[in-house]
């Protein structure tokens, strides 16, 4: 239990080296067998560091026992055990869903899915700026080769733009850690927020810069407009499996924006106060605006979906915009809520596709689909959750949203804007499904065979959509865990003050 922190970062690494040895890397089934076999465990352990911060508290790992804020640190806190439950559990489902065939369409994807995997639970578990860079390098690299994995026109062309849009993200990244560091003297984000209220004149200005470029590289992951032009097309092209994953990504960005900007450039950074807050609030606002469009005139439903992530990213922001514990707490809800429905409607895209011809998932007269009923079903508590009906999730996560904003300024700005667009998405996809499922081709020969299903694909789709329900039937325990993480981050001698002074594990690295 001692190491648990690390081994949301151990496991998919060592996974994903031995699936490139011999024997794993002979044939595909010992590959498919023994990757979902450590994704299981990987959300077993997931789970067990949620419930272990929950009993024990915050646990921080010192690697090689170098001290803070010396050495590397990982901290397994209420906000970033959450999260990386969340992503190894959709890592599971997507896993679970290409064993179907999309594992078979080009070499090493297990390997690159788990280094993906490690990528992004050592973005959340990290304690320290830089590593944070280092985490993003590895997931960004993994995500460059399951971008085109399968190949294809339209893929190579997604994965052109991502690849250079993310090279000059990474730079201006480097650019402003390196100007943190310059004025700060250190990188490790408690020992940053302890530093970062003693700034002023010039040297506060040089931190403001710094803290700026990493707000436009932050916004940039979380799709933040004017930088969320790659995403649609990018998600909708990579193949389901990917595309589901990739869900998660978003949501990095937004966490490291709740905290480098909520922690370190909060309310106790002197003159650096809540920089941010004067930007976030209108490119947020913005964003939502934004996918709510692009959802409105999207022509398929993989399309449609990668524009309902832009519009998540942008609620997710104007939480943090509001920057209260409220807010915080409704974000992090909101945030698991998103990303499992998101992962699930990319799957579900994916198998309706399949089964609709070459119509695929453009909105136009079709054949029937083979699993209309499982499908529909299916479709029915995606679009529910994502509008924000009850009873499920996507409803509490809203209102736990509206009830953040708590002057008349932000409710007047809040409210009418996440009210229109989850009528937006009302629209859009009521338009998708009475297409995909009530208007069918007549007088044709169905000459296609039937597409068989694999049990796989079943259960991938069954798990990310069925974590709705679930979420809204344990409403109460999980807005319980949002509060917990809300709290430790507004609270500095939690996540400040504690984690210079007391750290819980040390690690023998």
């Amino acid at each position: 239990m001692q190491h648990l922190s690390i081994l949301p970062i151990l496991l998919p690494l060592f996974t994903g080296a031995l699936l490139l040895l011999p024997p794993l890397s002979k044939t595909l089934k010992r590959q498919r067998v023994f990757t979902v076999l450590s994704m299981l465990l990987q959300v077993i352990i997931g789970f067990t560091l949620v419930a272990s911060v929950q009993i024990d508290g915050v646990t921080q790992y010192i690697l090689g026992d170098w001290r803070p804020p010396f050495g590397i640190v990982l901290v397994a806190d209420p906000m970033s055990s959450v999260m990386v439950c969340v992503t190894n559990f959709l890592a599971f489902g997507a896993v679970c869903y290409a064993t179907g065939y999309h594992d078979r369409t080009g070499g090493y994807f297990y390997p690159l899915f788990m280094f993906q995997v490690m990528g992004i639970n050592g973005a959340f578990l990290t304690g320290d700026a830089f590593n944070l860079f280092v985490f993003f390098e590895v997931l960004l690299i993994a995500s460059y080769a399951l971008l085109i994995h399968g190949g294809g026109k339209q893929k190579t062309q997604a994965t052109t733009h991502y690849v250079v849009l993310n090279l000059a993200g990474s730079s201006v990244f480097l650019f402003g850690l390196g100007i943190l560091y310059g004025t700060l003297g250190t990188l490790n984000i408690a020992d940053m927020a302890q530093k970062v209220g003693e700034l002023e004149g010039s040297v506060a200005i040089l931190a403001k810069i710094g803290a700026l470029l990493l707000l436009v590289v932050f916004g940039m992951k979380s799709a933040m407009l004017p930088l969320h032009f790659w995403l649609p097309k990018t998600y909708s092209s990579a193949s389901a499996p990917v595309a589901a994953i990739f869900a998660v990504m978003t949501k990095v960005g937004i966490y490291s924006i709740l905290r480098i900007h909520g922690v370190v450039f909060g309310d106790e950074a002197g003159e650096l106060a809540n920089i941010a807050q004067s930007w976030l609030w209108p490119l947020a606002l913005l964003t939502i605006v934004i996918g709510t469009i692009g959802a409105l005139a999207s022509p398929s439903l993989k399309l449609l979906t990668a524009n309902l992530v832009v519009l998540s990213a942008g609620t997710l922001m104007v939480c943090a915009a509001i920057g209260s514990e409220a807010a915080t707490s409704a974000a992090l809800y909101y945030m698991v809520h998103s990303t499992l429905v998101a992962g699930g409607m990319f799957l579900l895209a994916d198998l309706i596709a399949r089964q609709r011809g070459k119509a695929e998932d453009r909105f136009v007269i079709s054949k029937k689909t083979d699993n209309p009923l499982f499908l529909g079903i299916g479709f029915a508590i995606a679009a529910i959750a994502v509008i924000g009906m009850p009873p499920l999730s996507g409803f509490l996560g809203k209102i736990m949203i509206l009830q953040a904003a708590h002057s008349t300024a932000e409710q007047l700005w809040v409210w009418p804007i996440v009210l229109l667009s989850s009528l937006g998405a009302l629209i859009a996809l009521s338009r998708a499904g009475t297409t995909l499922f009530w208007r069918h081709s007549v007088n044709k020969q169905q000459t296609e065979e039937h597409q068989t299903v694999h049990i796989g694909e079943w259960l991938g789709i069954v798990l990310l959509l069925g974590a709705s329900p679930l979420l809204a039937l344990f409403g109460g325990p999980v807005s319980e865990l949002a509060n917990d993480a809300a709290t430790f981050l507004h609270d500095p001698r939690l996540s400040v003050e504690a984690l210079l002074t007391s750290p819980l594990a040390d690690g023998g690295f």
